[in-house]
């Protein structure tokens, strides 16, 4: 059997960490009583999403982040004052001048997280709307909702609140099905290590499967080496035998997508997953640097998207084309009624563990 990666922390576009900026502006009139049209905006650049990161870290910002439109292919990024305005310009991008920092917001956040910290609630920066977004699960109620409550509106306009049918939950039970233990999950992504094979998924999977099948009852083909969850969720599995290890994705189709690098994601991407419960699946990055209290545990630093994932689905592959995004940690929802997935970065996890994709 042929492993492939399958769709399961911060990214140098909005909500983890914002895009930090200085410039300075000189405006010279040839004569003092000569009327002068204004300096023609420079034109907008068409940007992949990839572009779009590339660019982001080009540009240096204390304010409030930035985005993708993808639809305009472009990257916004925004700003609280025009001088920070026409260096974003200058650049090719788009800035948009808003209310709240960077530095508000996260204020916001960590006020969220030592005050609110309840199970069944997440939250994360959205630049789009300016605002932390805390989304909280069926399972939060009575006193639970109204201490949150409370919270959120003590921070005034720098919060939204909004509530979801479901309940977040690691999505364990089950992209290539790998099993252990009369459970399920998704194989991630392979990479090396110290120049031996190994494979990604997820950390609650780990903590829980020491030796891993590719098919039910079948013999081991790896073994787990460390996992992290909660805080985290990522684990690094060693392959014991022969298993072809390509770098790719199972596209559940005939066809697989080839993987050659891993990349932080960008809020507005368009993005895929791969699980071996509901297989393929696409949606959008919402948020980056996401806290989800589930359970189990609080995990930070997490790409939210509205991708769905059910049981089974845990440890797949996020993945944009040929880049390597995150790993499926857990959410709510499902792929009939639709919810909202929430992955470890990708790049955290080999950054721990000294590993490459491949």
């Amino acid at each position: 059997m042929k492993h492939r990666r399958i769709p399961n922390r911060r990214v140098v576009l909005a909500g983890a960490g914002a895009l930090a900026l200085a410039a300075t502006a000189t405006v010279t009139l040839a004569n003092a009583n000569a009327s002068q049209d204004p300096a023609p905006k420079p034109a907008l650049a068409k940007l992949t999403s990839a572009a779009a990161t590339t660019l982001a870290s080009q540009l240096k910002t204390d304010t409030a982040g930035a985005f993708y439109d993808a639809k305009a292919k472009k990257l916004v990024v925004n700003v609280v004052n025009e001088t920070a305005a026409k260096a974003v310009r200058a650049k090719g991008a788009e800035a948009r001048l808003v209310k709240h920092t960077f530095a508000q917001l996260d204020s916001a956040r960590k006020t969220l997280k030592s005050k609110a910290t309840i199970p069944g609630t997440s939250w994360g920066i959205d630049p789009q709307s300016n605002k932390v977004v805390v989304t909280a699960d069926r399972t939060v109620k009575g006193a639970k909702l109204d201490r949150l409550t409370k919270v959120a509106e003590s921070l005034g306009g720098k919060v939204e609140v909004r509530h979801s049918k479901g309940k977040f939950t690691p999505f364990i039970g089950g992209g290539d099905a790998i099993y252990g233990s009369g459970a399920r999950c998704s194989l991630g992504f392979n990479v090396v290590k110290d120049g031996q094979p190994h494979f990604l998924t997820a950390g609650h999977c780990g903590n829980d499967i020491k030796s891993w099948s590719d098919k039910q009852g079948g013999s081991a083909i790896a073994t787990t080496e460390d996992s992290k969850f909660p805080g985290d969720d990522y684990s690094l599995a060693k392959y014991s035998g022969d298993t072809a290890h390509p770098s790719e994705v199972d596209l559940y189709n005939g066809s697989t997508q080839k993987i050659t690098k891993a990349a932080e994601a960008t809020v507005g991407e368009k993005v895929q997953r791969s699980g071996s419960t509901t297989q393929v699946h696409d949606g959008t990055v919402k948020a980056l640097n996401a806290s989800v209290n589930y359970q189990e545990g609080t995990v930070e630093g997490l790409i939210q998207t509205d991708v769905c994932a059910e049981p089974g689905d845990s440890g797949g592959a996020l993945f944009d084309g040929e880049t390597a995004l995150g790993l499926t940690s857990g959410g709510s929802g499902d792929c009939s009624s639709g919810g909202e997935t929430f992955f470890q970065p990708v790049t955290e996890a080999l950054e721990a563990y000294g590993a490459e994709i491949g």
